[in-house]
């Protein structure tokens, strides 16, 4: 990203006020909502149903990592193409369309690895849409202050996240009677609904806002900041590398005991609440302060593997996933919020890309030793979990001090 350059100023598109941009990013918050609710909804189970399909830890590791690379690591080709076809709304749509096969199918497949297939398939999907999506919503937020709307929308999207598994849960509760494959299979299938409610809403917004990149008319001054960058993502990366995937935690928990199938979801949708007042109070703090606030949260978030896997607690366990929530709170609002503050306007649909993609390698290989360490050493788990994300703390400190002086050099 060195060679970043600002974009010609567009003085001949036409105006976008603060309102429609308000507005704009409540819709696609709307539409993260049922987008969430549908994945977020079958990802509280994964994990317990690939064991029920007769999945070990270290396939679910290594599935659900790969899972997060392929979303993150196709966004190299997505986020290049929507840089230069300018197709957002092509591929935010045809992204989201993914999801009428991917995720009611777990309802239908007999086999774990069948069940992967599909995983993958959701990933890819949402590799095709996110990097067009965050551009145009940076767009509108370039109005509406960064942290703030990055925040709401992740706010809006955890709501989803807390009402997917709020509506397994449900659907598990009414099969009760029935055998335990039939309960997921269930619960899978009613997540078509949410599925086509996400649907209608992307195409209302695109019929509301067919232009969001005239939100953001001109192209500010920016400091030099490609070097910058590149720490930043090594930062999220480091973050990426100890960050275990939600399908190992829900693993342990129903492998150890320490939860039922039913309670699992219940757990999740109380992570997702977390993650959802995290997204909205970090966000606004990081207007104000910047990259220092997602500095403490990594550190706090290093501590959701020492509480989770040492000791077979349930208490320990909700103290643990409470943690982990805390960082996905304000990885999901911060991240998207500083690389529009790096990157100029025409190039932000790559800088996504590139940074996804990159955390989303990182995020797979730590998965993958997770899952390993997971059979070994739960100590050896939790020591490398916690290293790796303390690890990210003064590199994100350093480039939140940078980018700050910069800022204020070139005010």
């Amino acid at each position: 990203m060195s060679g970043l350059q600002a974009a010609p100023r567009a003085g001949t598109e036409p105006a976008e006020t603060p309102k429609r941009a308000r507005a704009f990013i409540v819709l696609m918050g709307v539409v993260a909502l049922f987008g969430d609710m549908t994945y977020e909804g079958a990802r509280g189970l994964v994990g317990p149903w690939l064991a029920v399909l007769g999945a070990s830890a270290t396939a679910v590791g290594f599935a659900a990592g790969l899972g997060e690379f392929l979303g993150y690591g196709l966004r190299l080709v997505t986020g290049r193409i929507a840089d230069r076809t300018r197709a957002w709304w092509p591929l935010v749509i045809g992204g989201y369309a993914v999801n009428l096969v991917a995720v009611p199918g777990l309802a239908l497949v007999g086999s774990w690895q069948a069940a992967v297939g599909l995983l993958l398939l959701e990933r890819i999907g949402k590799a095709i849409r996110s990097p067009a999506r965050s551009t145009i919503v940076s767009y509108a937020a370039s109005q509406a202050g960064l942290g703030k709307s990055f925040g709401i929308e992740e706010a809006l999207d955890q709501i989803g996240a807390v009402s997917g598994p709020l509506l397994t849960a449900s659907a598990l509760w009414v099969a009760r009677g029935e055998a335990v494959s039939t309960q997921y299979r269930v619960a899978f299938l009613v997540l078509l609904v949410p599925v086509v409610a996400n649907l209608a809403c992307v195409f209302s917004a695109r019929a509301r806002y067919p232009n969001p990149e005239h939100f953001e008319q001109a192209e500010q001054p920016r400091a030099p900041v490609g070097r910058l960058f590149h720490w930043y993502v090594a930062g999220a990366m480091l973050l990426a590398l100890g960050f275990a995937d939600w399908a190992l935690l829900a693993y342990h928990a129903s492998r150890a005991g320490l939860l039922t199938a039913g309670e699992l979801p219940l757990l999740y949708a109380g992570v997702m609440a977390i993650d959802a007042l995290g997204a909205l109070g970090f966000g606004a703090l990081f207007d104000r302060h910047g990259l220092l606030v997602l500095a403490v949260t990594s550190a706090v978030s290093a501590a959701f593997a020492p509480l989770v896997f040492l000791e077979p607690s349930p208490s320990l366990l909700i103290a643990g996933a409470a943690c982990w929530a805390v960082g996905m709170g304000a990885q999901d609002s911060i991240f998207k919020a500083a690389i529009a503050k790096l990157v100029p306007k025409h190039e932000r649909g790559r800088a996504y890309g590139v940074f996804f993609a990159l955390f989303g390698l990182a995020w797979w290989v730590g998965s993958t030793l997770m899952g390993l360490l997971y059979e070994r050493s739960l100590t050896s788990l939790a020591i490398f979990s916690a290293g790796a994300q303390l690890a990210a703390v003064p590199v994100l400190i350093f480039v939140g001090r940078r980018l700050a002086r910069l800022e204020r050099l070139g005010a």
